[in-house]
């Protein structure tokens, strides 16, 4: 079977410019697939190369992110900012090749949430979708419960602030090198992956991706406010991290009450550490372990239960007239098209067959 390769292409949608990674004839079954934060349409690059020449295949940069426009990240939004550029590109002809087409949508982390965000504002043009590895439909900290109770009104500890500093800054200085444990090469083989190994020949292409990141306040991190509550930040109105702060982001109630409901495949591995309930990136489960210090004890921020949220609000879509199929990939990290292709690919090969609703 020949291998599928992109195409780089630059698209104006949404009224911004856009880099669209295309592969496929015109004519084939329409995937959309949706990159995480801190990548590019380019850390699909490993999947696309496995996947029959029968598809159409379309790979987005986000803005900010790859070959995309630097535009600002109105927080406010959530996630919607994203998914409207998404959006605006299921009306480009060149892309894709029927005027109502319903691609099968594969969202990985960030990306799973602007799926679900593109699934609550339109839901006619979604035929399938696989989360990989998703954020919860209740943002990413700052919730104590199953239900995405706050662990403070200002939800504290999330957003822009929490991220490392000097990881931003040498995110924002194309650094390549492996030494410190904040750079983007340490943190691409610790926290993206359970077995570097698994990076393979691909890494210094995937550090590519995370290296296209736009860093600043309209960007990533964002920016952060004061918080008279530990551990003294929460979440500012600008930037992709506070895009997915439970301040901004929360639609479980309306991903549940949408009406039209294509099936849903949750793919993700039993070792994340990024999105889990034991999270490495949750200042609650950090303050839990002694890093961060102050941490006020279980009773008063205990770490986000990121996995059973998730659980919980598809139980939720499925009691409402959806469906969905959880798939644990066992020693699997957080990138589970990169760590195990070949699970990864019967999944979403598997939704490619799933009659449009």
């Amino acid at each position: 079977m020949p291998r599928m390769e992109t195409e780089q292409r630059t698209v104006t949608a949404n009224g911004i410019t856009q880099g669209v990674r295309v592969a496929g004839p015109p004519d084939g079954t329409p995937v959309l697939l949706i990159h995480g934060n801190c990548s590019s349409a380019l850390f699909w690059e490993p999947l696309v190369r496995r996947l029959p020449p029968t598809l159409r295949v379309i790979a987005p940069d986000l803005r900010g992110y790859g070959a995309s426009e630097a535009a600002p990240v109105d927080a406010t939004r959530g996630l919607r900012d994203f998914s409207d550029d998404v959006a605006a590109l299921l009306d480009d002809p060149t892309l894709f090749g029927a005027a109502d087409a319903r691609p099968v949508v594969v969202g990985h982390s960030l990306g799973g949430g602007v799926a679900m965000r593109l699934l609550v504002d339109h839901p006619h043009r979604v035929g399938a979708l696989l989360l990989a590895a998703p954020v919860s439909p209740y943002g990413f900290g700052g919730t104590r419960d199953l239900a995405g109770t706050p662990t403070t009104p200002d939800f504290a500890g999330t957003g822009a602030g929490t991220a490392n500093p000097d990881f931003v800054a040498r995110l924002a200085a194309g650094d390549r090198g492996s030494d410190a444990q904040t750079s983007p090469r340490a943190v691409l083989r610790a926290a993206y992956v359970a077995d570097p190994a698994s990076l393979s020949e691909d890494e210094e292409l995937l550090l590519d991706s995370l290296l296209s990141t736009a860093t600043g306040d309209d960007n990533y991190p964002g920016t952060a406010t004061s918080s008279p509550n530990w551990p003294g930040m929460a979440p500012g109105e600008r930037g992709v991290l506070n895009a997915l702060a439970p301040t901004w982001f929360r639609l479980a109630d309306e991903l549940v009450a949408v009406a039209d409901k294509p099936p849903v495949t949750w793919v993700r591995g039993d070792a994340d550490v990024i999105v889990s309930d034991t999270s490495l990136f949750d200042l609650a489960y950090l303050g839990s372990l002694g890093v961060v210090p102050g941490w006020p004890g279980e009773a008063d921020c205990p770490p986000q239960p990121m996995v059973g949220q998730t659980r919980a609000v598809l139980e939720r879509y499925a009691e409402a007239g959806g469906a969905y199929h959880e798939v644990v990939l066992p020693g699997c990290g957080h990138s589970p098209h990169l760590e195990r292709p070949a699970e990864f690919v019967a999944e979403l090969l598997a939704l490619t067959t799933v009659p449009a609703s």
